[in-house]
Protein backbone atom coordinates (compact mmCIF):
# COMPACT_ATOMS: atom_id res chain seq x y z
CA UNK A 1 0.00 0.00 0.00
CA UNK A 2 1.26 3.21 -0.89
CA UNK A 3 1.89 5.85 1.46
CA UNK A 4 -0.92 8.39 0.59
CA UNK A 5 -3.44 5.46 0.79
CA UNK A 6 -1.88 4.68 4.31
CA UNK A 7 -2.57 8.21 5.24
CA UNK A 8 -5.82 7.91 3.98
CA UNK A 9 -6.61 4.75 5.95
CA UNK A 10 -4.85 6.28 9.13
CA UNK A 11 -7.34 9.86 8.85
CA UNK A 12 -9.70 7.47 8.70
CA UNK A 13 -9.30 5.19 11.53
CA UNK A 14 -9.02 8.45 13.32
CA UNK A 15 -11.87 9.74 12.31
CA UNK A 16 -14.09 6.45 12.97
CA UNK A 17 -12.80 5.99 16.70
CA UNK A 18 -12.33 9.64 17.86
CA UNK A 19 -15.83 10.85 16.98
CA UNK A 20 -18.05 8.58 19.23
CA UNK A 21 -14.85 9.08 22.21
CA UNK A 22 -15.50 12.49 21.55
CA UNK A 23 -18.93 12.91 23.34
CA UNK A 24 -16.89 13.18 26.33
CA UNK A 25 -17.41 16.44 25.27
CA UNK A 26 -20.94 16.10 25.17
CA UNK A 27 -21.15 15.21 29.03
CA UNK A 28 -23.32 18.37 29.56
CA UNK A 29 -26.40 16.98 28.30
CA UNK A 30 -26.44 14.26 30.83
CA UNK A 31 -25.73 16.31 33.84
CA UNK A 32 -29.65 17.69 34.77
CA UNK A 33 -30.78 13.97 33.76
CA UNK A 34 -28.18 11.87 35.69
CA UNK A 35 -28.65 14.23 38.56
CA UNK A 36 -32.35 13.50 38.97
CA UNK A 37 -31.97 10.12 38.53
CA UNK A 38 -29.12 9.47 41.18
CA UNK A 39 -29.65 12.31 43.72
CA UNK A 40 -25.98 13.57 42.49
CA UNK A 41 -25.17 17.51 43.05
CA UNK A 42 -23.23 19.18 39.87
CA UNK A 43 -20.05 19.16 41.72
CA UNK A 44 -20.33 15.27 41.91
CA UNK A 45 -21.16 15.23 38.28
CA UNK A 46 -17.86 18.14 37.85
CA UNK A 47 -15.79 15.12 39.58
CA UNK A 48 -17.34 12.30 37.06
CA UNK A 49 -16.08 14.27 34.16
CA UNK A 50 -12.79 14.96 35.98
CA UNK A 51 -12.27 11.23 36.70
CA UNK A 52 -13.08 10.34 33.20
CA UNK A 53 -10.40 13.08 31.74
CA UNK A 54 -7.64 11.57 34.52
CA UNK A 55 -8.16 8.03 33.16
CA UNK A 56 -8.17 9.32 29.80
CA UNK A 57 -4.62 10.94 29.96
CA UNK A 58 -3.50 7.82 31.68
CA UNK A 59 -4.26 6.08 28.92
CA UNK A 60 -2.59 8.98 26.60
CA UNK A 61 0.39 8.12 29.01
CA UNK A 62 0.85 4.82 28.64
CA UNK A 63 -0.16 4.29 24.96
CA UNK A 64 3.60 4.57 23.66
CA UNK A 65 4.53 1.65 25.69
CA UNK A 66 1.42 -0.48 24.47
CA UNK A 67 2.30 0.75 20.69
CA UNK A 68 5.25 -0.57 20.81
CA UNK A 69 4.80 -4.15 22.12
CA UNK A 70 0.98 -4.91 20.50
CA UNK A 71 -0.37 -4.46 17.63
CA UNK A 72 -2.72 -1.72 16.69
CA UNK A 73 -5.33 -4.00 15.88
CA UNK A 74 -5.19 -5.56 19.49
CA UNK A 75 -5.30 -2.12 21.03
CA UNK A 76 -7.79 -0.78 19.42
CA UNK A 77 -9.83 -4.07 20.27
CA UNK A 78 -8.98 -3.88 23.83
CA UNK A 79 -9.59 -0.39 24.30
CA UNK A 80 -13.34 -0.71 22.78
CA UNK A 81 -14.23 -3.84 25.32
CA UNK A 82 -12.95 -1.69 27.93
CA UNK A 83 -14.72 1.45 27.51
CA UNK A 84 -18.05 -0.27 26.38
CA UNK A 85 -18.20 -2.05 29.28
CA UNK A 86 -17.84 0.93 31.02
CA UNK A 87 -20.56 2.76 29.60
CA UNK A 88 -22.89 -0.26 29.44
CA UNK A 89 -22.38 -0.06 33.84
CA UNK A 90 -22.91 3.84 34.29
CA UNK A 91 -26.30 2.92 31.81
CA UNK A 92 -27.11 0.33 34.86
CA UNK A 93 -25.99 2.36 37.87
CA UNK A 94 -27.82 2.08 40.49
CA UNK A 95 -25.90 4.71 42.63
CA UNK A 96 -23.47 7.50 41.89
CA UNK A 97 -20.35 5.25 42.99
CA UNK A 98 -21.10 2.34 39.89
CA UNK A 99 -21.54 5.40 37.26
CA UNK A 100 -18.13 7.13 38.64
CA UNK A 101 -16.64 3.77 37.98
CA UNK A 102 -18.32 2.62 34.46
CA UNK A 103 -17.99 6.25 33.12
CA UNK A 104 -15.26 7.73 34.89
CA UNK A 105 -12.53 5.07 35.67
CA UNK A 106 -13.16 2.25 32.22
CA UNK A 107 -14.53 4.44 29.63
CA UNK A 108 -11.64 7.12 29.73
CA UNK A 109 -8.20 4.79 29.59
CA UNK A 110 -9.36 3.06 26.36
CA UNK A 111 -10.24 6.99 24.78
CA UNK A 112 -6.58 7.68 25.99
CA UNK A 113 -4.52 5.30 24.09
CA UNK A 114 -6.59 5.14 20.85
CA UNK A 115 -6.30 8.87 20.75
CA UNK A 116 -2.65 8.73 20.75
CA UNK A 117 -2.21 5.45 18.59
CA UNK A 118 -4.41 7.72 15.97
CA UNK A 119 -1.93 10.23 16.12
CA UNK A 120 1.00 8.36 15.79
CA UNK A 121 -0.11 6.70 13.01
CA UNK A 122 -1.28 9.65 11.43
CA UNK A 123 1.76 11.60 11.89
CA UNK A 124 3.78 8.39 10.73
CA UNK A 125 1.93 8.25 7.43
CA UNK A 126 1.13 12.03 6.53
CA UNK A 127 3.99 14.12 4.71
CA UNK A 128 2.59 17.61 3.89
CA UNK A 129 0.62 19.80 5.74
CA UNK A 130 0.96 17.69 9.17
CA UNK A 131 -0.21 21.03 10.98
CA UNK A 132 -3.52 20.91 9.09
CA UNK A 133 -3.57 17.20 9.99
CA UNK A 134 -3.54 17.16 13.22
CA UNK A 135 -5.69 19.72 13.66
CA UNK A 136 -8.21 17.21 11.86
CA UNK A 137 -7.67 15.00 14.35
CA UNK A 138 -7.88 16.53 17.26
CA UNK A 139 -11.29 18.30 15.85
CA UNK A 140 -12.74 15.04 16.25
CA UNK A 141 -13.74 15.02 19.92
CA UNK A 142 -15.39 18.51 19.66
CA UNK A 143 -17.25 17.36 16.55
CA UNK A 144 -18.35 14.11 17.93
CA UNK A 145 -19.68 15.69 20.58
CA UNK A 146 -21.49 17.89 18.97
CA UNK A 147 -23.47 15.12 16.98
CA UNK A 148 -23.92 13.77 20.25
CA UNK A 149 -25.54 16.55 21.71
CA UNK A 150 -28.05 16.14 18.96
CA UNK A 151 -28.30 12.74 19.38
CA UNK A 152 -27.85 12.38 22.84
CA UNK A 153 -30.91 15.29 23.32
CA UNK A 154 -32.97 13.24 21.46
CA UNK A 155 -32.95 9.64 22.12
CA UNK A 156 -32.79 11.16 26.34
CA UNK A 157 -36.36 12.57 25.47
CA UNK A 158 -37.53 9.38 23.91
CA UNK A 159 -35.74 6.25 25.38
CA UNK A 160 -34.32 7.80 28.65
CA UNK A 161 -30.80 8.60 29.99
CA UNK A 162 -29.63 4.66 30.80
CA UNK A 163 -30.82 3.01 26.83
CA UNK A 164 -28.71 6.09 25.44
CA UNK A 165 -25.76 5.51 27.13
CA UNK A 166 -25.79 1.75 26.82
CA UNK A 167 -26.75 2.78 22.97
CA UNK A 168 -22.94 4.54 23.11
CA UNK A 169 -21.59 1.81 24.84
CA UNK A 170 -22.21 -0.67 21.54
CA UNK A 171 -21.30 2.19 19.06
CA UNK A 172 -18.10 2.88 20.90
CA UNK A 173 -17.50 -1.13 20.24
CA UNK A 174 -18.17 -1.32 17.09
CA UNK A 175 -16.00 1.91 16.07
CA UNK A 176 -13.26 0.70 17.67
CA UNK A 177 -13.79 -2.85 15.45
CA UNK A 178 -13.61 -0.86 12.48
CA UNK A 179 -10.78 1.52 13.17
CA UNK A 180 -8.67 -2.00 13.75
CA UNK A 181 -9.90 -2.92 10.32
CA UNK A 182 -8.38 -0.36 8.74
CA UNK A 183 -5.06 0.07 10.82
CA UNK A 184 -4.86 -4.02 9.90
CA UNK A 185 -5.63 -3.22 6.25
CA UNK A 186 -3.22 -0.41 5.87
CA UNK A 187 -0.10 -2.32 7.61
CA UNK A 188 0.82 0.85 9.35
CA UNK A 189 3.25 0.84 11.68
CA UNK A 190 4.10 2.90 15.19
CA UNK A 191 7.94 3.84 14.63
CA UNK A 192 10.04 5.22 11.49
CA UNK A 193 12.65 2.84 12.19
CA UNK A 194 14.44 4.65 9.07
CA UNK A 195 15.20 7.93 11.02
CA UNK A 196 18.36 9.09 11.99
CA UNK A 197 19.58 7.96 15.42
CA UNK A 198 19.14 10.41 18.38
CA UNK A 199 16.13 12.26 15.96
CA UNK A 200 14.02 8.86 15.80
CA UNK A 201 14.28 7.31 19.32
CA UNK A 202 11.87 7.30 22.20
CA UNK A 203 11.64 10.47 23.95
CA UNK A 204 13.18 10.87 27.71
CA UNK A 205 13.61 13.08 30.32
CA UNK A 206 13.30 16.61 30.51
CA UNK A 207 11.64 18.08 27.00
CA UNK A 208 13.15 21.26 27.90
CA UNK A 209 11.55 24.96 27.94
CA UNK A 210 9.49 24.74 24.61
CA UNK A 211 7.68 22.19 26.19
CA UNK A 212 6.70 23.94 29.39
CA UNK A 213 5.80 27.75 27.51
CA UNK A 214 3.73 25.15 25.43
CA UNK A 215 2.25 23.48 28.42
CA UNK A 216 1.23 26.59 30.00
CA UNK A 217 -0.30 27.99 26.69
CA UNK A 218 -2.31 24.85 26.52
CA UNK A 219 -3.27 24.17 30.13
CA UNK A 220 -4.67 28.03 30.67
CA UNK A 221 -6.77 27.79 27.37
CA UNK A 222 -7.94 24.12 28.47
CA UNK A 223 -9.09 25.67 31.87
CA UNK A 224 -11.69 27.43 30.11
CA UNK A 225 -12.27 25.39 27.42
CA UNK A 226 -13.32 22.33 28.93
CA UNK A 227 -15.88 24.56 31.53
CA UNK A 228 -17.65 25.90 28.17
CA UNK A 229 -17.78 21.88 27.06
CA UNK A 230 -18.49 19.95 30.35
CA UNK A 231 -20.92 22.51 31.36
CA UNK A 232 -22.29 24.64 28.28
CA UNK A 233 -25.63 23.12 28.37
CA UNK A 234 -25.88 23.87 32.31
CA UNK A 235 -24.36 27.03 31.96
CA UNK A 236 -26.77 28.57 29.13
CA UNK A 237 -29.27 27.23 31.56
CA UNK A 238 -28.65 29.07 34.20
CA UNK A 239 -28.41 32.61 32.17
CA UNK A 240 -31.95 31.67 30.76
CA UNK A 241 -32.05 29.59 28.10
CA UNK A 242 -34.29 26.79 28.00
CA UNK A 243 -33.65 22.93 27.24
CA UNK A 244 -34.04 22.83 23.86
CA UNK A 245 -31.98 26.63 23.23
CA UNK A 246 -29.41 24.94 25.54
CA UNK A 247 -29.32 21.44 23.51
CA UNK A 248 -28.56 23.82 20.58
CA UNK A 249 -26.17 26.18 22.23
CA UNK A 250 -24.24 23.02 22.63
CA UNK A 251 -24.00 21.73 19.72
CA UNK A 252 -23.19 25.22 18.13
CA UNK A 253 -20.21 25.42 20.84
CA UNK A 254 -18.87 21.77 20.02
CA UNK A 255 -18.53 22.44 16.28
CA UNK A 256 -17.03 25.30 16.39
CA UNK A 257 -14.17 24.28 18.86
CA UNK A 258 -14.01 21.74 16.12
CA UNK A 259 -13.74 23.78 13.05
CA UNK A 260 -11.26 26.09 15.45
CA UNK A 261 -9.14 22.83 15.83
CA UNK A 262 -8.86 22.48 12.52
CA UNK A 263 -8.00 26.22 12.13
CA UNK A 264 -5.20 26.10 14.81
CA UNK A 265 -3.66 23.51 12.55
CA UNK A 266 -3.76 24.73 9.81
CA UNK A 267 -2.62 28.72 11.20
CA UNK A 268 0.42 26.54 12.79
CA UNK A 269 1.55 25.79 9.21
CA UNK A 270 1.25 29.10 7.93
CA UNK A 271 2.05 31.65 11.14
CA UNK A 272 4.41 31.37 13.86
CA UNK A 273 2.86 29.53 16.85
CA UNK A 274 3.14 32.56 19.14
CA UNK A 275 0.90 34.86 16.74
CA UNK A 276 -1.26 31.96 16.49
CA UNK A 277 -1.34 31.90 20.55
CA UNK A 278 -1.97 34.85 21.50
CA UNK A 279 -4.76 35.43 19.15
CA UNK A 280 -6.49 32.14 20.85
CA UNK A 281 -6.30 33.49 24.17
CA UNK A 282 -7.79 37.21 22.81
CA UNK A 283 -10.64 35.27 21.71
CA UNK A 284 -11.66 33.59 24.18
CA UNK A 285 -10.94 36.61 26.55
CA UNK A 286 -13.80 38.61 24.51
CA UNK A 287 -16.14 35.84 25.34
CA UNK A 288 -15.79 36.32 28.95
CA UNK A 289 -15.81 39.86 28.79
CA UNK A 290 -18.83 39.54 26.33
CA UNK A 291 -20.47 37.47 28.92
CA UNK A 292 -19.86 39.39 31.82
CA UNK A 293 -21.41 42.59 30.20
CA UNK A 294 -24.22 40.93 28.65
CA UNK A 295 -25.89 37.99 30.54
CA UNK A 296 -28.28 36.93 28.23
CA UNK A 297 -29.07 33.21 27.09
CA UNK A 298 -28.17 34.14 22.98
CA UNK A 299 -24.99 36.41 24.42
CA UNK A 300 -24.05 33.40 26.70
CA UNK A 301 -24.16 31.16 23.46
CA UNK A 302 -21.84 33.32 21.39
CA UNK A 303 -19.94 34.26 24.60
CA UNK A 304 -18.99 30.61 25.36
CA UNK A 305 -18.77 29.81 21.72
CA UNK A 306 -15.97 32.15 21.79
CA UNK A 307 -13.92 30.76 24.51
CA UNK A 308 -14.38 27.55 22.43
CA UNK A 309 -13.17 28.86 19.70
CA UNK A 310 -9.88 30.09 21.65
CA UNK A 311 -9.21 26.74 23.26
CA UNK A 312 -9.95 24.84 19.54
CA UNK A 313 -7.54 27.10 18.30
CA UNK A 314 -5.00 26.04 20.60
CA UNK A 315 -5.60 22.62 20.81
CA UNK A 316 -4.99 22.65 17.03
CA UNK A 317 -1.65 24.78 17.84
CA UNK A 318 -0.26 22.16 20.41
CA UNK A 319 -0.66 19.59 17.69
CA UNK A 320 0.94 20.82 14.54
CA UNK A 321 3.21 22.49 17.02
CA UNK A 322 4.72 19.44 18.34
CA UNK A 323 4.80 18.14 14.54
CA UNK A 324 7.42 21.04 14.27
CA UNK A 325 9.16 20.89 17.70
CA UNK A 326 9.91 16.97 17.44
CA UNK A 327 10.81 14.09 15.10
CA UNK A 328 7.35 12.09 14.58
CA UNK A 329 8.51 9.11 16.47
CA UNK A 330 8.22 11.05 19.58
CA UNK A 331 4.94 12.36 18.69
CA UNK A 332 2.74 10.39 20.82
CA UNK A 333 5.14 10.71 23.96
CA UNK A 334 5.43 14.42 23.60
CA UNK A 335 1.68 14.35 23.50
CA UNK A 336 1.10 11.99 25.84
CA UNK A 337 2.84 14.45 28.56
CA UNK A 338 1.00 17.81 27.02
CA UNK A 339 -2.11 16.47 27.71
CA UNK A 340 -1.22 15.89 31.49
CA UNK A 341 -2.12 19.68 31.56
CA UNK A 342 -5.75 18.70 29.68
CA UNK A 343 -6.23 16.42 32.46
CA UNK A 344 -5.11 19.06 35.21
CA UNK A 345 -6.98 21.74 32.98
CA UNK A 346 -10.31 19.26 33.44
CA UNK A 347 -10.11 18.48 37.04
CA UNK A 348 -9.56 22.32 37.60
CA UNK A 349 -11.79 24.95 36.94
CA UNK A 350 -14.86 22.84 35.82
CA UNK A 351 -14.83 21.31 38.91
CA UNK A 352 -14.56 25.00 40.57
CA UNK A 353 -17.23 25.99 38.74
CA UNK A 354 -19.60 23.38 39.47
CA UNK A 355 -19.04 23.96 43.01
CA UNK A 356 -19.27 28.21 43.11
CA UNK A 357 -22.41 27.07 40.92
CA UNK A 358 -24.03 24.50 44.09
CA UNK A 359 -22.64 27.71 46.32
CA UNK A 360 -23.96 30.30 44.47
CA UNK A 361 -26.36 29.29 42.17
CA UNK A 362 -24.49 31.51 39.12
CA UNK A 363 -21.31 30.95 37.22
CA UNK A 364 -21.13 34.84 37.50
CA UNK A 365 -17.67 33.75 39.50
CA UNK A 366 -16.17 31.55 36.95
CA UNK A 367 -16.38 33.60 34.20
CA UNK A 368 -14.17 36.03 36.16
CA UNK A 369 -11.59 33.55 36.49
CA UNK A 370 -11.70 32.02 33.35
CA UNK A 371 -11.31 36.20 32.20
CA UNK A 372 -8.23 36.20 33.95
CA UNK A 373 -6.66 32.89 33.04
CA UNK A 374 -7.10 33.93 29.41
CA UNK A 375 -5.12 37.43 30.14
CA UNK A 376 -2.35 35.31 32.05
CA UNK A 377 -2.27 32.98 28.57
CA UNK A 378 -1.54 35.94 26.09
CA UNK A 379 1.30 36.72 27.38
CA UNK A 380 2.94 33.05 28.02
CA UNK A 381 2.23 32.86 24.35
CA UNK A 382 3.81 35.56 23.28
CA UNK A 383 6.84 33.52 24.44
CA UNK A 384 6.34 30.57 21.95
CA UNK A 385 9.99 29.93 19.28
CA UNK A 386 9.59 29.65 15.89
CA UNK A 387 9.43 26.38 14.67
Amino acid sequence: MSLSHRATAALLAATVVNLPFGTLYAFSVFLKPMEALLGATRAEMGFVFGLATVTLTVGMNVAPQLYRRLAPVTLALACGLTSGLGLVLAASASGFAQFALGYGVLFGPGAGVLFIVAQQAVNLSVVQRRGLANGYVVSLYPLGAMLGALVFGWSIAVFGVRPTLAGLGAVVLAACAIAAALLRAARIHMHDASAPQGEGGQAGGRLGRTFALLVAVFFLAASAGLTVLSQAAAIVQAYGGGAAFAVGATTFITGAVGAARIGGGWLVDHFAAARVGVGAHACSLAGAVLLMLEPTPPSAAVALGLIGIGYGIVSGLAAGAIAQYWHKNQFGYVAGRLYIAWCAAAVGLPVLAGALFDRTGSYASAVWVAAGINAIGMLVASRLPAR
